[in-house]
């Protein structure tokens, strides 16, 4: 068995290459994603210090809305071990700061991998030698992604331990809210009729469920007000259950809430609105 796994992996794997978003008409790197979010950053970066930019961060306890995105490196842990390897996770968080240091806000994350070490449930639908075969009796090109996403509401606080000013310092955040992932079946021939439609709902694993976040790190509000990032360790707890019901490659049963745990290193880039109603001057 062993072996026709690795021949398997050899052919269905061997365009392995960055993994990419379908739409009807193209699809979308990750190279264009990232793109696109640098163009993000700089016109609500540019918005922001034009238009936004009479509150004296340097001296003073400031309240103002935050919009932060982020990246993290993660490590899975737990039941979400056995089935994925490490992952990317890229965000974007409203958070509003209150004149105390308060956060409250909510935030949306993407999760994208290309390692699934639960990989095995395809040799159901494999030949004898661990090759999968499509309609024309060609070798069908199958590539496994892992994918998914994470909301939650979330409340913290900022400690000015340290810093350039009392609105900077260590950040301490939770939050609780919801966690879904699946394997990502891409048979990009459409060659292959068991992992069309609804037989693909059979192997994706789809699961989801409730989940909470912590975040311990740096936050840097720039006196400049155009330095603003903030960086630390993030960890995520789920506890997730296959919506599917039914493995079609085990034939068994599949209810048991699953422990899903994620271990990364977070860093984020913040764009401060700070509003023109407080009228507060540089020294």
């Amino acid at each position: 068995m062993r072996k026709s796994v690795q021949i398997y992996r050899f052919i269905a794997f061997k365009n392995n290459s960055i993994p990419y978003l379908r739409t009807n008409s193209k699809h979308l790197t990750l190279k264009h994603i990232k793109a696109h979010i640098l163009v993000i950053i700089f016109l609500l970066s540019a918005f922001s210090n034009n238009l936004f930019a009479q509150k004296n961060v340097k001296d003073s306890l400031v309240s103002a809305p935050l919009i932060q995105i982020s990246y993290a490196f993660q490590v899975p842990g737990g039941d979400l071990a056995d089935r994925f390897g490490t992952n990317s996770n890229a965000g974007i968080e409203f958070l509003y700061k209150t004149k105390s240091n308060w956060l409250f806000g909510f935030s949306g994350n993407l999760i994208f991998g290309n390692t699934i070490k639960e990989d095995y449930f395809l040799d159901s639908i494999a030949a004898a030698n661990g090759t999968i075969l499509g309609q024309s009796g060609d070798f069908a090109n199958v590539n496994l992604y892992e994918r998914g996403y994470h909301i939650q509401a979330k409340v913290g606080k900022i400690i000015p331990l340290f810093g350039p000013n009392k609105n900077s310092g260590l950040m301490i955040t939770i939050g609780g809210g919801f966690l879904r992932h699946r394997i990502r079946i891409d048979d990009s021939n459409n060659s292959t009729p068991n992992l069309e439609d609804d037989y693909e709902k059979g192997y994706d694993r789809l699961s989801t469920g409730f989940a909470m976040s912590q975040f311990i790190g740096y936050v840097h509000l720039g006196n400049d007000r155009k330095t603003n990032f903030y960086a630390g360790f993030d960890f995520t707890q789920g506890w997730t259950k296959n919506r599917r019901g039914y493995n079609f490659d085990t034939r068994q049963f599949d209810t048991e809430v699953k422990t899903d745990l994620l271990f990364g290193i977070k860093v984020g880039w913040i764009l401060p609105i700070y509003t023109k109603s407080d009228n507060y001057y540089y020294d």
